[in-house]
């Protein structure tokens, strides 16, 4: 297999599950070093750790909470300080805590905007100002969602964070690109992971949302593999500013 990473250092945060950690493993097969963000799961963070070291590439796993922004600074100064340096970003760390919209309460909303938005807005800064330094460029992708172009009844706090994140790889790519920093974002659709894993637990909505999808099933992690090794690599060398919807065709059907 050609190893369309090799030689570069990948930080991915909220990595120890889900899409962060298909990334992870996935830019380590193809021949990056790795390092990760986790907040609470130490047993998930080890276990991806590991499977990037099988795969022959160094691992590293970082702890913090990325709703404060020191700890953008924290991983990304750990990183450096084990592999000298950072080619390529991949702000996944998301929560979607399901809820109304009349009775939103005040923490929920918050919380869900300094984990989703302010949250990767400073750990691109910090990715960033790291690359800018380093002088030689990089890639930069946020994992936005579906839901930045469509609504949802039980996520008003959720869908505005994702929108913002697919308008800040637009205006970063503006922002960097001088420093020949590329920053693009993935729109997946409904990907089975732990955050969606109780709103899907009734098998009548599960099926109900896979009829809706052209291709016939719900996503999995690893459907996010490919085209963030993509737009990582340097067969993206001329793609930014750009986002990717990996929704098994979701949002153009309007049946």
């Amino acid at each position: 297999m050609t190893k369309l990473l090799e030689g570069k250092t990948v930080l991915v945060t909220g990595a120890s599950a889900g899409i962060g950690r298909a990334a992870a493993i996935g830019a380590a097969r193809h021949g990056a070093d790795v390092a990760i963000n986790f907040a609470r799961d130490t047993d998930g963070a080890d276990s991806a750790v590991a499977e990037i070291e099988a795969l022959g590439q160094r691992g590293l796993a970082v702890q913090g909470d990325v709703a404060d922004p020191e700890t953008a600074k924290h991983f990304i100064a750990r990183a450096v300080e084990e592999f000298g340096k950072i080619d390529v970003f991949v702000n996944n760390a998301g929560i979607c805590p399901f809820h109304a919209f009349l009775d939103m309460p005040v923490e929920t909303f918050e919380r869900t905007m300094r984990v989703n938005l302010h949250g990767a807005y400073f750990m691109v800064q910090a990715a960033a100002n790291q690359m800018v330094k380093q002088g030689h460029g990089g890639a930069i992708i946020a994992v936005s969602s579906i839901s930045a172009l469509v609504g949802g009844e039980y996520q008003t706090h959720y869908t505005p964070t994702k929108a913002g994140l697919h308008s800040l790889m637009q205006s970063t790519a503006i922002a960097l690109g001088r420093h020949g920093i590329r920053c693009n974002s993935v729109l997946p659709g409904t990907i089975l992971t732990d955050i969606n894993k109780e709103d899907l637990a009734d098998e009548a909505k599960r099926a109900y949302m896979a009829g809706r999808v052209p291709l016939g099933r719900l996503g999995q992690p690893d459907d996010l593999e490919g085209p963030i090794v993509f737009l990582a690599s340097d067969l993206a060398k001329y793609v930014t500013g750009a986002s990717l919807l990996v929704d098994g065709g979701a949002f153009v059907n309007l049946q």
